[in-house]
């Protein structure tokens, strides 16, 4: 079988040019007889690797002297617990809820102090942005935290919340290295790269200097302290070394297309393709309000639970797999990753027009 068009949210597509070159040097890199599989993360050979790693991610997001960058273990659940321990000053943050992911940092936070949510779409499944122009930001919260883009139900922040001052924490999972961002903005940016960068097993933390210290919370593990990290440059302990190498490789991958404009471009051109079919389907109809749609995510439904799940099916058999949507919300969802190749969007609408075409009518009102 030849590859399929892989529309997962997490373990995603990669780049096959990512996939060849690290085939080719599997057994021997760059010489050294070994692969990467197999050094030592002390080794100088493995050093120049991840040190390389990091240049091209500061050079891809213009990431100012003052933020560190680290590559951290423990997924997205980790980070909901590491975020408060490290920067909760006086035990109070603020937190917008919208979706899952989002949600669960915030219970988990609650773990560590006074914690509030200050905006929710959840009134409507999490279907739209809730505005946040003008929150109850409290004046002692030491943070204000998002999920920037949506992954279960497709919503993106287009433009980030007010946050009147306080630090803002972002979960960019879903949207790392999609289009360029202001990392100016945020005082930490997190994502696991599972979705748009490598192998599961790697979270990337973009944190400024000033809050990265040993002033955390009574507890707090060696390994969940940003400074441990920042101090060790990413090598406190063994590492998810071969992920990370791939990660290298998708960094200089973007690079190589144009970078992050480029690739903005890329995205947008494939999300028009789905949205606009989406728009104009008498049968498939999309679930987010239209001005938050995110660009890596795309939700859709029959709005016949039994047509969804033939959808599915007929789908997988002719090679568009991972379309079932998130457990907790059903129907279909599109993950389209900077990875994933305009020619399967194409290939995809055109599979839904002909499975629109081909169902009885009494299906298609």
């Amino acid at each position: 079988m030849g590859r399929v068009y892989n529309f997962s949210a997490g373990p995603a597509v990669l780049p096959e040019e990512v996939l060849k070159e690290a085939a080719a040097e599997m057994l021997d890199y760059k010489g050294s007889g070994m692969s990467v599989m197999e050094m030592s993360h002390r080794s100088k050979v493995y050093e120049d690797i991840i040190e390389e790693a990091e240049r091209d991610i500061r050079d891809l997001l213009n990431i100012p002297d003052n933020y560190k960058v680290l590559f951290l273990q423990g997924g997205g659940h980790t980070q909901f617990a590491m975020v408060p321990m490290n920067l909760m000053k006086n035990k109070k943050a603020d937190y917008i809820i919208t979706g899952q992911w989002a949600k669960k940092a915030f219970q988990e936070a609650k773990m560590y102090g006074d914690v509030v949510a200050v905006a929710s779409s959840e009134d409507k499944t999490y279907s739209y942005i809730p505005d946040c122009s003008d929150l109850p930001i409290r004046e002692d919260a030491d943070y204000v935290y998002i999920c920037e883009n949506n992954t279960i139900y497709g919503t993106k922040f287009k433009t980030l919340p007010n946050t009147k001052g306080k630090d803002l924490v972002a979960d960019v999972s879903s949207c790392f290295l999609s289009e360029p961002m202001d990392v100016s903005k945020y005082a930490l940016i997190w994502g696991g790269v599972q979705k748009n960068i490598g192998p599961a097993g790697v979270v990337i933390a973009i944190i400024r200097d000033d809050l990265i210290s040993d002033n955390v919370l009574e507890g707090t593990p060696s390994m969940l302290r940003y400074k441990i990290h920042a101090d060790n440059k990413s090598l406190y302990n063994t590492p998810p070394t071969y992920n990370i190498y791939i990660c290298g490789k998708v960094f200089k991958w973007i690079k190589s297309l144009g970078g992050l404009d480029a690739m903005k471009k890329r995205n947008e051109e494939k999300a028009k393709i789905l949205y606009d079919f989406l728009d104009s389907s008498k049968m498939f109809k999309g679930t987010v309000r239209k001005e938050d749609r995110s660009l890596m995510n795309v939700p859709f439904v029959t709005e016949d639970k039994e047509l969804d799940a033939k959808f599915v099916k007929e789908a997988e058999a002719k090679g568009f797999v991972n379309l079932k949507g998130h457990r907790s919300v059903g129907g279909m969802r599109a993950s389209i990753y900077n990875a994933m190749p305009k020619e399967g969007v194409v290939k995809l609408v055109e599979f839904m027009k002909e499975f629109e075409i081909m169902l009885p009518q009494s299906h298609q009102l």
